[in-house]
C-alpha cells in the first residue's frame, strides 16, 4: 500500500479569522495567513520550495501567479489547485506529494477565498457558458435532495437536523477566529425562514472571506524546526471523484456519498486504522449544511448506516463526547470561503494535536481526521493526521 504514513510533517500553521472580512484583500488575506504559518515553523519565506494555493474562483485569483504575487515568493514553482469545495485540502495534498517523493524539502499549502465582495446572495455563478446538462441547482437545493430522501428512508425530521445546528454553534462560540460565536437553541433552528425544504437558514453556512496556509517539510527536517517536539505527522489523504449529476445517475441513493466513502476507506488504509470510531480522536467534517454532517459521519464509519440522526441526538459528536465532530463550530460557525475551508480544518487539527487549540480543546488528541466534500457530492478529499509519538 503506497502511503506518506512517515514521509511528511506539518511544522508551521496560520489562519486569519473568518468572516466579513471588509477590510482585507484576498492578498492581505494570504499574505496574513502564510506568514503566520512560517513564523510559526521559525522559518522565512526564502526556504520554501514550492506551493500549492487552493482557490475556486477566478476573481479571487487565476493561474500560479496569483499566490506568487500576493506572497513575493517568486522563482519557484507555485500551482493554483480547484477542486470545488476540496480545493484547499487538494492543494494540501499535492504539496505532501511533493515532499513526500524527494522532490522539494519545503512545501507550502495554502487557500484563499474572498466572496464577500461579490454582493451576490448564495454562492457567485461561475463564469463562461456551461451545457444545459450542466445547469447546477443551488447548493441548498442540491443538499435538501439528500435531505428530503433521508427524511424518507431513515425517518429523520426537522429536530434531526437542528442537534447539528444546535452543537456546532456551541462549539464554534468558543472560538475566537469564527465567523459566528453566539450559541443557538434548537427552536431557532426549527422556526427559521427556509431556504430549500427542509434546510432553514441555520441549516445552511455561511458565506465568508479567509485564509489558512501550513508549511510541510520532512520528518526529519522536522526535528531541527521550532516544533521539533510537536510537529505532526500526515498518516494519510486521498481524493474520490464522483459524477457531477448524481439527479441523472441512476443508481444514486442520496443517503450518502460515494466519494466520502471511498475517500475515507483510501485514507484509512494510508494509516491503518480499521475502526474510525475508536481510533480517531476528532473529526472536522464538511458541514456546509447540517445533513452533510449526518451522511458524511455515516460515510466515515463513525456510526451505522441510518443512526448519524440518534448518534448526534445522543451527544456522542459533542465536545466530551465518543467522537467530537467540529469542535471549532465547523463551516457552520467558519462560513465557507471555498478555497481556504481545506486548509482551515487541517489547521485547526494540527493545532488539536499539539495540544494549543483557539478554541475547545479536546483531551490528550492522538488522531485527528479532516474532510471535505464539494460540488455536487461530487469530490471528496479526507486527510488523517497524527501527533508525532503515534
Amino acid at each position: 500500500m503506497k502511503t506518506l504514513k512517515d514521509k511528511v510533517a506539518i511544522v508551521g500553521v496560520g489562519y486569519t479569522k473568518f468572516g466579513e472580512l471588509w477590510n482585507k484583500s484576498q492578498e492581505d488575506l494570504l499574505v496574513d495567513a502564510v506568514y503566520e504559518a512560517l513564523d510559526d515553523a521559525g522559518m522565512e519565506a526564502r526556504e520554501v520550495e514550492a506551493g500549492w494555493c487552493g482557490i475556486q474562483y477566478e476573481f479571487t485569483g487565476v493561474s500560479g501567479g496569483a499566490p506568487a504575487e500576493f506572497l513575493k515568493m517568486y522563482g519557484i514553482p507555485f500551482t493554483r489547485v480547484e477542486n470545488f469545495c476540496a480545493s484547499g485540502m487538494d492543494a494540501f495534498r499535492n504539496a505532501c506529494l511533493g515532499v513526500a517523493s524527494g522532490m522539494y524539502d519545503v512545501a507550502l499549502a495554502c487557500g484563499v477565498e474572498k466572496l464577500m465582495d461579490q454582493g451576490s446572495r448564495g454562492l457567485p455563478e461561475l463564469g463562461g457558458a456551461r451545457s444545459i446538462a450542466l445547469q447546477f441547482p443551488p447548493a441548498p437545493s442540491i443538499f435538501a435532495l439528500a435531505a428530503t430522501r433521508c427524511f424518507e428512508v431513515n425517518g429523520w425530521n426537522k429536530e434531526t437536523l437542528a442537534n447539528v445546528a444546535v452543537k456546532n454553534h456551541e462549539h464554534g462560540s468558543h472560538h475566537p477566529k469564527a465567523h459566528f460565536r453566539k450559541p443557538i437553541k434548537k427552536e431557532d433552528v426549527i422556526n427559521a425562514p427556509i431556504i430549500s425544504w427542509p434546510l432553514g437558514r441555520f441549516d445552511c453556512c455561511a458565506m465568508s472571506d479567509g485564509s489558512a496556509a501550513l508549511i510541510i517539510t520532512t520528518p526529519e527536517r522536522a526535528k531541527a524546526t521550532r516544533h521539533k517536539n510537536d510537529y505532526v505527522k500526515v498518516l494519510g489523504s486521498a481524493i474520490s471523484v464522483h459524477t457531477l449529476l448524481p439527479w441523472l445517475h441512476p443508481k444514486f441513493d442520496f443517503v450518502g456519498f460515494p466519494s466520502t466513502q471511498e475517500a475515507g476507506k483510501k485514507a484509512y488504509e494510508q494509516a491503518g486504522i480499521k475502526n474510525p470510531a475508536e481510533e480517531l480522536d476528532l473529526v472536522e467534517c464538511h458541514d456546509c449544511f447540517t445533513i452533510t454532517e449526518l451522511l458524511n459521519i455515516e460515510d466515515l464509519g463513525l456510526c451505522p448506516r441510518g443512526q448519524a440522526g440518534k448518534f448526534v441526538a445522543e451527544g456522542n459528536c459533542n465536545f466530551g463526547g465518543k467522537i467530537p465532530v467540529n469542535v471549532s463550530g465547523g463551516l457552520k460557525c467558519f462560513g465557507h470561503p471555498i478555497g481556504a475551508t481545506g486548509c482551515r480544518m487541517l489547521v485547526e487539527i494540527t493545532k488539536q494535536l499539539q495540544g494549543r487549540a483557539d478554541g475547545l480543546q479536546v483531551k490528550d488528541a492522538k488522531r485527528g481526521l479532516a474532510h471535505n466534500l464539494g460540488g455536487a457530492f461530487t469530490v471528496a478529499a479526507v486527510t488523517i493526521l497524527g501527533r508525532n509519538d503515534t
